[in-house]
């Protein structure tokens, strides 16, 4: 797991498109809409995948997705915006996708879970926040 902050830097570096799973509308407000629009504005390719909102077809001008195994092409980092508790309801779909990084945010976190993640060679952060990490590193 990354945990240090030159794996946490290498990991950022390599981040181009990300999958937001749990990603909350504008109206819904909260971490789960902020920190994927200052993603947006910094540069990062954001693909919305929500858990809630299905009338929802667009977050931040963009289509959602329903699932990973729609994404094209498919994004490199998944970041995810769920509970601790139900985090481990995405394990299948994130290993078919197999993104190069899984993002858990500040306040998430499942050790069993980021094993099996990082045994499948997906390298994984936890309990961060991917907006606070790119701020300390000037972007």
């Amino acid at each position: 797991m990354a945990t240090d902050a030159e794996k946490i830097s290498q990991a950022i570096s390599q981040m181009h498109r990300i999958a937001v799973i749990g990603i909350k509308t504008e109206r819904a407000g909260g971490p789960a809409y902020t920190v994927p629009a200052y993603l947006q504005r910094t540069g990062f390719d954001i693909v919305p995948v929500p858990v809630y909102f299905p009338a929802d077809t667009e977050i931040l001008g963009i289509p959602v997705h329903r699932t990973l195994a729609t994404i094209l092409p498919p994004a490199d980092t998944v970041l995810l915006f769920r509970r601790s508790v139900v985090v481990a309801e995405h394990l299948d779909e994130i290993l078919a996708a197999h993104p190069r990084t899984v993002w858990m945010q500040l306040g998430i976190s499942n050790d069993a879970m980021a094993e099996t993640l990082e045994r499948a060679g997906i390298d994984v952060v936890q309990n961060r926040c991917l907006q606070v990490e790119l701020a300390r590193r000037g972007r």
